[in-house]
């Protein structure tokens, strides 16, 4: 069959695709058509329902795996919940808290009085005495409020900054413990409540206060307050959930690809699949974050204000899910990629033209810099020759780096989308036809 002159050499080579798949249509469904039709429609019914099972998966797969990362990784909890220290929603409420429990141990104006009384009782004016009892209530106002003010720089300080961090860091295997339902330690699990010890906390406020000359700080106990971090009124299936996804973390992963894999594999249309593989991990992602949405107002509701105020519960909310939150989006971006990439390298016409324009315009960029002199030579013809092998090597390339990138975000995916596509392009820019450079000859002599 004689080649069409008019047509550039990316026209051609997709037009000879698609001869290549229309013949290969034909003789598929010339041979055995009453055998071939259940079999296409049980290779169809299996793949949906294998992609369908790995999206429905996938988002208990990404939480099972934060679980897993929080409670494994010390370093990761750490990184979790070090923001906390410097919210200033979150060091409002320690500052509330710890100065009310203080207070417990410190009468102000017991005290007051009884140094009016021993005034009194040494011969003081009774209308002066009175007069300083009325100014019991501002004293201790006044005293609470110094207090309060310490307390508040002490929360606010670099040093309490790496106190929390050091307290949660020691505090970590107490959270297992408190998860697992063993209990003890710094963090615990009580009255439906999971709580932070403070007690380490108070005893530097004290002594702060102390060395501020604040003696009556020396006076306080030992005190056992707590943070609370939680509050459930179904604790015992929180700890059930928990074992769930401990247990899930390391194979339900593994199992969501391997069905993806499996299903695309199967299906008679690899494209497609992929494409509705790809969206249908986006929707999982998407149910995810409203279940977040949700899981936060119920939450929220959950907390009385007189336990946590409502800033500061927010703030410990979405400091915690902030990594699932950054997991999510990226499995939602990754999948909009995929299924971006598979529809464009299909045979509809919007694909089709997409890439014919992509190809003429770098076609056109070549001819241009030839015309300036600037020539691939022997690297054009090798590159055309091994285009098929570099454009594999590249997405595979692009993959590895996602697969063994450290924590990737949705950025990480466009950024490796991006150069993935800047590589792409590269190899059809320098890979020169043959029948191009014969040409270019032929024009050079």
């Amino acid at each position: 069959m004689p080649e069409e002159p008019s047509l550039s050499e990316g026209e051609r080579a997709e037009l000879e695709r698609l001869r290549a798949e229309v013949a290969e249509l034909q003789e598929r469904d010339g041979a055995a058509p009453g055998r071939r039709a259940p079999r296409r429609r049980w290779r169809a019914i299996v793949a949906t329902v294998l992609i369908v099972v790995a999206c429905v998966l996938a988002p208990l797969a990404l939480v099972a795996v934060w679980t897993n990362n929080q409670v494994s990784d010390t370093d990761r909890y750490v990184a979790t919940v070090s923001p906390l220290a410097d919210d200033p929603a979150i060091q409002n409420a320690i500052a509330d808290q710890i100065t009310a429990e203080l207070f417990k141990y410190i009468d102000v104006e017991g005290i007051t009085d009884t140094a009016v009384d021993a005034l009194a009782s040494q011969g003081l004016n009774p209308q002066r005495a009175d007069q300083l009892r009325a100014l019991v209530a501002p004293i201790a106002d006044g005293v609470e409020s110094f207090t309060r003010s310490q307390v508040g720089k002490v929360v606010q300080s670099d040093a309490f900054a790496d106190a929390w961090v050091q307290a949660n860091r020691a505090a970590h295997a107490e959270l297992v413990k408190a998860l697992t339902g063993e209990g003890g330690g710094a963090v615990t699990i009580e009255n439906d409540t999971v709580s932070l010890n403070l007690a380490a906390f108070i005893q530097t406020v004290k002594e702060q206060l102390t060395a501020a000359g604040f003696d009556l700080a020396a006076r306080i106990p030992e005190v056992q307050a707590s943070f609370p971090l939680f509050r459930s009124a179904e604790i015992t299936k929180v700890r059930s959930t928990f074992h769930l996804l401990d247990n899930l973390a390391t194979w339900l992963p593994i199992t969501v690809l391997f069905l993806l894999a499996i299903g695309v594999y199967v299906a008679k249309d690899h494209r497609r699949t992929l494409v509705g593989a790809g969206l249908g991990l986006t929707a999982g992602m998407v149910v995810l974050a409203l279940a977040l949405a949700l899981g936060r107002s119920a939450y929220l509701d959950a907390v009385p204000a007189s336990v946590l105020p409502h800033d500061a519960a927010a703030v410990l909310f979405d400091t915690i899910v902030r990594f699932l939150r950054t997991g999510l989006r990226t499995v939602a971006v990754l999948g909009l990629v995929v299924a971006a990439g598979a529809f464009l390298s299909g045979g509809s016409v919007t694909a089709v033209r997409s890439r014919q324009a992509i190809v003429g315009a770098l076609a056109w960029l070549r001819g241009g810099a030839e015309r300036a002199g600037l020539r691939t030579g022997p690297v054009g013809a090798w590159v055309y020759a091994h285009k098929r092998a570099l454009r594999i090597a590249a997405v595979a390339a692009a993959g590895l780096a996602l697969v063994f990138w450290t924590r990737p975000t949705g950025k990480v995916v466009v950024l490796l989308a991006v150069l993935l596509l800047v590589v792409l392009a590269i190899v059809e820019f320098l890979g020169r036809p043959p029948a191009e450079r014969s040409a270019a000859s032929a024009t050079h002599t």
